[in-house]
């Protein structure tokens, strides 16, 4: 692989008013970004390694719901759809259809995750949903951290999670996504400091508004994010 791919703040953004803000950008990462970290001093919730691999899977995710790619027998392959309007799925796609041969989705979310953490705060910061804290202390070579610029924006992320686990019918794909990458990615602990104690079974049950693309992409993730961890542990 040749190719390097490269939204929550009334004050830091006035444009956008409250209603935009807590209904977030729509997009699987920011939110997934905004679940991994906390609602107020933008501190991760898991390791890092952990954080890009989710976040990894999410802006591939991003990709399999318009069909611009597809997962075919293990592979990411070029969809034909068309990707989302925004820099780094373009990005990401151009990577993806350059490439000369298919790659397994494992190796895309180990290429993916090295950056993919920086690359969605960036984003999310361009909309305005992340604001750069200056970080304390003189220590050399520290940088400013992502901070949420908004706390109740950056919580409405679970706001989405707990509707697709207190739904009775058909919920939106990209709710039930974010649930199940979250949990993938290792978030499940914290959302159930919020949520009720059935809600991994739901979300679990849920998975069937999934297709196929998207439920081997979730497994993928999690099984990319399980190995990371034990090789750390090691």
């Amino acid at each position: 692989m040749h190719s390097n791919p490269q939204q929550r703040a009334i004050s830091a953004a006035p444009v956008i008013n409250c209603t935009a803000q807590l209904s977030g950008t729509g997009r699987i990462a920011d939110d997934l970004y905004l679940l991994a970290h906390h609602e107020r001093t933008g501190r991760p919730h898991l390791q890092p390694r952990a954080v890009g691999l989710g976040l990894a899977g999410a802006l591939l995710a991003e990709l399999v719901l318009p069909g611009a790619i597809r997962i075919w027998r293990g592979l990411v392959i070029p969809g034909g759809g068309p990707p989302p309007p925004d820099a780094l799925a373009h990005t990401i796609l151009s990577a993806v259809t350059g490439e000369r041969e298919h790659h397994p989705v494992r190796d895309w979310l180990l290429f993916l995750a090295r950056t993919a953490a920086g690359d969605v705060a960036s984003r999310l910061g361009e909309a305005g949903f992340l604001t750069r804290a200056r970080a304390a202390g003189r220590w050399p070579g520290r940088r400013p951290r992502w901070v949420p610029a908004d706390p109740d924006s950056a919580f409405a992320p679970l706001v989405r999670v707990k509707a697709a686990v207190d739904a009775r019918g058909p919920v939106p794909v990209q709710h039930v996504l974010l649930g199940r990458l979250a949990t993938a990615c290792g978030l499940a602990h914290q959302m159930s400091l919020y949520l009720p104690p059935v809600a991994r079974l739901h979300l679990e049950g849920a998975a069937r508004y999934l297709d196929p693309d998207l439920r081997a992409l979730v497994a993928a993730t999690q099984t990319a994010v399980e190995s990371a961890l034990l090789a750390h542990r090691m």
